[in-house]
């Protein structure tokens, strides 16, 4: 039996990505791999903390979450527009849209 696992962890931007291969040792949490991965030397604005959101191949973990071999672990940016926001926008903009063609004279 070994006493190490073989993991991933990865961080991307809209222009440039990175997954690095990491054998963390049995146990280990994702905040651990992620530490352990130096994977914040390619990106200046990343920082690692305690309260880094994380997740597990597209679904969110806490950074004390318990890795098994193989799992790749995400490292997630903040968001930039709630994505509430966005949708209260485009229904606000779409009523206003309608509403607009729905006035006589309205041209098609």
């Amino acid at each position: 039996m070994t006493d190490t696992i073989a993991i991933e962890v990865a961080y991307a931007l809209p222009d440039t990505q990175r997954i690095v291969a990491v054998d963390v040792p049995v146990g280990a949490t994702a905040l651990d791999a992620v530490k352990q991965s130096g994977i914040e030397q390619f990106f200046d604005e990343l920082t690692i903390s305690d309260d880094l959101k994380l997740g597990v191949f597209g679904k969110a973990v806490s950074a004390s979450h318990v890795l098994s071999v193989g799992e790749r672990i995400e490292i997630y940016r903040p968001l930039k527009i709630d994505p509430k926001e966005v949708r209260k926008q485009r229904a606000a903009k779409a009523k206003a849209d309608k509403n607009a063609d729905d006035e006589p004279g309205a041209v098609d």
